[in-house]
């Protein structure tokens, strides 16, 4: 292996991420992921800043992203993500990114890894950490990718171009169900929560259950420690129930605390990704929890009543600290069972940097 390495930083939706090439990086996955974390954080393996690395010194902004062609004959590439666990010189794989997704075929592209068509370009693509599938659509006006355009993502200055990311029966790939607990509604502690998984496994709790209105700031809620320490005895009780075994070294599931709308949402939500509240929401994050929501006997309920909903597409909003975000989820009903085959979010991206990243 050289002293340096192939890599682009792209900020896809809200956060940025650092991208490679499969074919760049050892196929033994132990030397994999070193590489990836002196990428990241230099020698300083832990510093909390990553001045030595290119990481981003936040859980936004340490994110990576391998992509390869894919020899899957559903998919087009696949997409293998990590999280660097700030503060402790650890990746984790145990989860998705949705927000980092967007920007996986503008770098596939970048990378002739797949062809542009035009004015849009759609591949399916495998995401590895959950064996699951992602239809993406691009604007690439004469077969050239264009990053400008009027849509605007809440938590990113500016506007882009539209990525619409539709997620293809992505209901339980984590934990086995779209409800991985067989209940609706669970009691951990006396709190009574909602455990979801439709893309991202989340658990869902009333923010005045836990003593909060749900509409204090990122930072007040960061500096609650007592909040968080509440929160995450809820989450390593959850994570068992969730089939997701011992999660104390895990991101996953994610505490989103939900509100009453105050926007014109479907609902308010504060989350935790797991120790510090979420500047927006991820984008699997909000499919699971507006999922979570609508069904019936959840721990929404008495805030958003129950929804009678139709089989076909519907849109929700849900609102977070920066703003809010839509999602597309296609209803289906079966047995009095809901069901979700397609769930769909709107994202921009853009490649801020191509170039090499020297090893330490």
């Amino acid at each position: 292996m050289s002293t340096s390495i192939p890599i682009s930083i792209i900020r896809g939706g809200s956060s940025k991420g650092v991208f490679f090439k499969k074919s760049d990086l050892p196929e033994d996955e132990s030397k994999r992921q070193k590489i990836l974390l002196e990428v990241m954080e230099g020698k300083g393996h832990g510093d909390l800043r990553q001045v030595d690395g290119l990481g981003g010194a936040n859980s936004l902004t340490a994110k990576i992203a391998v992509v390869s062609k894919s020899n899957d004959s559903n998919a087009d590439l696949d997409y293998h993500f990590y999280q660097v666990v700030i503060g402790k010189g650890e990746l984790s794989d145990s989860q998705n990114c949705g927000n980092i997704l967007a920007g996986v075929l503008p770098f596939a592209l970048q990378e002739n890894l797949c062809s542009a068509d035009h004015p849009q370009t759609t591949k399916v693509i495998k995401m590895l950490n959950s064996n699951s599938l992602c239809e993406v659509t691009i604007e690439t006006p004469n077969e050239v990718y264009n990053p400008n355009g009027s849509t605007k993502v809440h938590g990113v200055l500016g506007t882009g171009s539209k990525i619409l990311c539709n997620y293809l029966d992505i209901a339980g790939k984590n934990t086995g169900s779209l409800t991985p607990t067989g209940k609706v509604k669970d009691e951990v502690n006396g709190i009574e929560i909602t455990c979801v998984d439709n893309g991202m496994p989340v658990v869902l709790l009333r923010a005045k259950d836990v003593g909060i209105t749900g509409y204090e700031t990122k930072e007040e809620l960061d500096q609650n420690t007592e909040l968080k320490k509440q929160l995450e005895d809820i989450r390593l009780q959850a994570g068992e129930m969730m089939n997701l075994g011992d999660v104390s070294k895990k991101t996953v599931p994610k505490m989103t605390l939900i509100a009453p709308p105050k926007m014109g949402g479907m609902i308010n939500t504060r989350t935790f990704i797991p120790h510090v509240c979420h500047a927006s929401i991820g984008v699997l994050g909000a499919v699971s929890a507006v999922t979570g929501c609508l069904l019936p006997g959840s721990v929404a309920e008495d805030i958003i009543g129950r929804q009678a909903l139709e089989n076909g597409s519907h849109q929700f909003m849900a609102e977070h600290p920066s703003g809010t975000l839509e999602v597309t989820l296609n209803v289906q009903t079966e047995k009095e069972q809901l069901n979700f085959p397609k769930s769909g979010v709107v994202r921009t991206a853009r490649v801020l940097l191509r170039g090499d990243a020297f090893l330490p």
